[in-house]
């Protein structure tokens, strides 16, 4: 019984790490990058766009695998017109659904229960594959806007960009220092 417990503690510590530097990209994304077009893409994909998609996938998994099992799904929000704040809050609801899939299944004997509306069958539905896939999304994403900006000229601060790999001060919600000496 220790060990699962260990396994859950684990499991939503890591997911609420990784929805706090999301978060933390987000919130210290300077408001020029957050308005600015994707370079090489269609006019109309923002770095807004992005981030707010992060919470839009969100949701829509926890409709997929969540909602037969009484999961409460965030609504989604404007791609093209979400503020930052209303992101964050977003985000916050979005990732508290995921925590409570990943919940589910540790509960459920480390598997996501079945559910008609997934149809997709790409995805394992084991927790370790679960999170692998959420955090893996978000890193992409994550990475895509970092690339984004400099693209833009309009680079990150290092204190933004090393911040986001502060991931022990993270989990503590301690604010990243972004000192570059500690990173990866």
């Amino acid at each position: 019984m220790a060990a699962a417990l260990d396994l859950r503690s684990s499991v939503v510590a890591a997911w609420r790490t990784n929805c706090r530097v999301t978060a933390y990209l987000v919130e210290t994304l300077p408001a020029p990058v957050w308005n600015a077009a994707i370079p090489g893409i269609a006019p109309r994909r923002r770095v807004r766009t992005v981030l707010a998609h992060l919470h839009n996938i969100r949701s829509r998994w926890i409709r997929t695998l969540g909602l037969p099992h009484g999961i409460e799904v965030p609504p989604l929000v404007d791609l093209r017109h979400v503020r930052r704040r209303e992101l964050l809050s977003a985000l916050k609801r979005s990732g508290t659904g995921i925590e409570a899939i990943l919940t589910l299944s540790l509960e459920a004997g480390g598997q996501v229960p079945s559910s008609p509306a997934y149809t997709w069958r790409n995805l394992a539905l084991d927790v370790g594959h679960v999170l692998t896939y959420f955090v893996a999304h978000e890193a992409h994403h994550r990475g895509q806007v970092i690339m984004a900006a400099r693209q833009l000229g309009a680079r990150l601060p290092a204190a933004v960009t090393n911040g986001l790999w502060q991931w022990r001060q993270i989990a503590g919600n301690a604010p990243p220092s972004g000192d570059s000496s500690r990173r990866r």
